[in-house]
């Protein structure tokens, strides 16, 4: 048994020591936040509805309500999520200048646009 525990605790050490080393603990790529802007989809609604960015940004919409959704663009091509359940993400690069309008598959009522401006 105290051999078990000493190569337990050497192991404990062994890794504490080499988080310090390095920076620390590693963070997962789905505990890190989106690196830009985020449109929220909460109690029915994206938010903000609408968004204005420059040409080659990536927009990440957040699901935060308690039921799915989905993000499709208007022309049903450009993009379209996957059904999102709560804390799922898409993300889309928008490329062209243009007004992107946008809703959920599941609830149409739900609407939104991104407005993109060339750089």
């Amino acid at each position: 048994m105290f051999k078990t525990l000493k190569a337990g605790a050497l192991a404990l050490c062994l890794g504490a020591a080499a988080s310090i080393a390095i920076g620390g603990p590693a963070i997962s790529a789905q505990a890190q936040a989106p690196a830009g802007p985020t449109i929220k989809i909460d109690n029915f609604v994206f938010g903000p509805e609408a968004l204005t960015v420059a040409v080659g940004t990536t927009v990440t919409w957040i699901n935060q309500d308690d039921i799915p959704h989905t993000v499709v663009a208007n022309d049903k091509q450009t993009f379209k999520s996957k059904v999102m359940d709560t804390d799922e993400r898409f993300s889309f690069t928008f490329t062209r200048p243009g007004e992107y309008g946008y809703f959920c598959s599941l609830h149409p009522h739900m609407v939104g646009k991104v407005i993109v401006k060339a750089g």
